[in-house]
């Protein structure tokens, strides 16, 4: 079992449960793949809160996590899987035939031992190994998958997250993501094989505040609570809503309302979105 469930031996062990991470080989990070990482409290340069409910936590550094895999025709082999603090999945470290060692994330069922290559050809599809959507089979779940040729992955990066390559066609690879999404990317961009592991990410109940503290989450007030001058709900006598939609701080609305641009370049490449008046939600 990954996930542990105590007893209810205070209010703050009731109802919580804790991640075992058993996947998880490494304890002690890749000192040379380590960088820092200040506390920015959500605020931007100006000392302005610009995200609420940021601040405090405890101490992190960043992992350095190749994203790219453009080390190309090279196996590497995997030396052990770590936690990250900055991400939700496990981090693998890679070591390369000349010595060079990189993080990916691990995917479901990697584990010390295995041997992993990116390439730009048609290579053996196991978790681990990322080729151009144009050499990965279809029907197959990939993750990491870049939006742009060379930028990176970008999609299907948190843990358990996968998406499934249903059909190329016409220099387009069509993608299947958990949402119910359905969309379109070139088939030039690189994608890795298998879903992203720690799976039981989702199963974890905090419990109590203070852990949520740990994460760098403060306490988040409604807007209808505050005065007038610090949200667009905010004033008024009584649990005014002032007659309009949830929305943000900034006035965004909060539930259902659309905030994708409408000049999108990218929006005729979405078959379906999401949630479809029409077709509804979609399962993968």
């Amino acid at each position: 079992m990954a996930v542990r469930v105590y007893k209810k031996t205070s209010a703050g062990r009731r109802n919580a449960s804790v991640n075992l991470n058993s996947e998880v080989t490494k304890q002690r990070p890749e000192k040379s793949l380590l960088r820092a990482k200040p506390k920015k409290g959500g605020r931007n340069h100006h000392g302005v809160i610009t995200c609420q409910s940021v601040g405090g936590g405890a101490k992190q550094r960043y992992r350095v996590i190749d994203f790219r895999r453009n080390k190309l025709e090279q196996p590497a082999k995997v030396v052990g899987v770590e936690y990250d603090p900055n991400r939700t999945c496990h981090i693998a470290l890679l070591e390369y035939e000349d010595g060079e060692r990189r993080y990916i994330l691990a995917p479901v069922g990697m584990t010390d031992g295995d041997t992993v290559i990116s390439s730009d050809k048609p290579a053996d599809p196991k978790p681990g190994n990322a080729m151009p959507l144009k050499a990965i089979p279809a029907g197959l779940q990939v993750h990491n998958i870049e939006m742009v040729p060379g930028k990176g992955g970008q999609l299907c990066r948190a843990a358990g997250a996968s998406a499934r390559l249903t059909n190329k066609e016409g220099g387009w690879a069509t993608l299947v993501f958990p949402s119910g999404e359905i969309r379109q990317v070139s088939m030039s961009c690189r994608a890795t094989i298998g879903q992203v592991g720690n799976t039981d990410h989702q199963n974890v109940k905090l419990g109590k505040a203070g852990r949520n503290r740990h994460k760098g989450v403060r306490p988040h007030i409604r807007g209808v609570a505050t005065n007038h001058n610090d949200h667009p709900l905010g004033g008024g006598d009584g649990k005014s809503k002032k007659n309009r939609p949830p929305v943000s701080p900034s006035g965004v609305e909060a539930k259902g309302g659309r905030t994708r641009g409408r000049k999108k370049a990218s929006s005729k490449r979405i078959i379906r979105r999401r949630v479809s008046k029409r077709y509804g939600q979609l399962t993968v």
